[in-house]
């Protein structure tokens, strides 16, 4: 579940550990973006989706976003735990870190600077240099699949990134989707190639943990798709199907639309 299509990068890295998953994917796009709203609100509509994608009996939820990940993620584990093991978002700061800086972690203009980011590079920032960079209209142009909007919003991001970055952090799921594009965007010659952390690898991985399931890259392409946008069934929209993630869930796989 998420706003968008964000969640993209975390069905696709699903689908490629087991073909024959049956994914539910539950957004909302009568909402978004959640990212200016009330915590409240943000918890009121995550648990819409989670409830509209637990009508279909997962093993696990997968909260492929950063922004419920931060306001909602206790209330979803109270309300489907343990009967739907639920997995947050948490941007790869921990790993980047480790690696060496300097790093920088680009996320929404809301989460930058926020007491949850702060606290985030406090804990695993392992004391390296570290930028933030506010990443103005990146997700929103992403999300309607608006190329120029998003190489606009990429290069300004890469304006504000030092040169000397070893690693971006990428601290929103819709980033992933465009991921060559950051790259390309930071490289410079006074660095090496940068490295890009996402989230959605490590999610896919828990995801399977929390539920017994082992990784079984060959297994049948039988896994079925169905896609919700706030709570009605549907299919995968235009812009969802623009990008490689999307459409590898929805490849050689029946879908569903109730």
């Amino acid at each position: 579940m998420d706003s968008g299509i964000g969640l993209l990068a975390a069905a696709a890295a699903v689908r490629r550990a087991r073909p024959d998953a049956d994914l539910v994917l539950s957004s909302d796009p009568d909402g978004m973006p959640w990212g200016p709203r009330t915590t409240d609100d943000i918890t009121a509509r995550a648990l819409d989706c989670a409830r509209a994608a637990a009508a279909y009996g997962p093993d696990a939820l997968i909260v492929a976003c950063n922004t419920a990940s931060v306001h909602a993620l206790e209330v979803l584990r109270a309300e489907l735990e343990p009967a739907v093991p639920v997995v947050g978002t948490v941007p790869a700061v921990k790993p980047a870190a480790a690696a060496g800086g300097p790093l920088a972690v680009w996320a929404t203009p809301a989460t930058t600077g926020s007491p949850y980011q702060r606290r985030l590079i406090a804990r695993f920032g392992n004391g390296a240099e570290i930028t933030e960079v506010p990443c103005h209209g990146l997700a929103d142009a992403v999300e309607k699949g608006d190329e120029a909007a998003v190489d606009a919003a990429v290069a300004a991001a890469a304006a504000l990134t030092p040169p000397a970055v070893r690693s971006v952090v990428l601290g929103c799921t819709h980033y992933e989707l465009v991921a060559e594009r950051i790259r390309a965007a930071v490289r410079s010659p006074a660095a090496p190639e940068p490295v890009l952390y996402g989230s959605a690898a490590a999610v896919a991985a828990q995801a399977l943990r929390r539920v017994g399931a082992e990784p079984d890259p060959k297994a049948p392409p039988t896994g079925t798709l169905t896609v919700l946008h706030s709570g009605r069934p549907t299919g995968l929209s235009g812009p969802a199907r623009g990008y490689a993630e999307g459409r590898l869930p929805a490849a050689e796989h029946a879908v569903r639309t109730g």
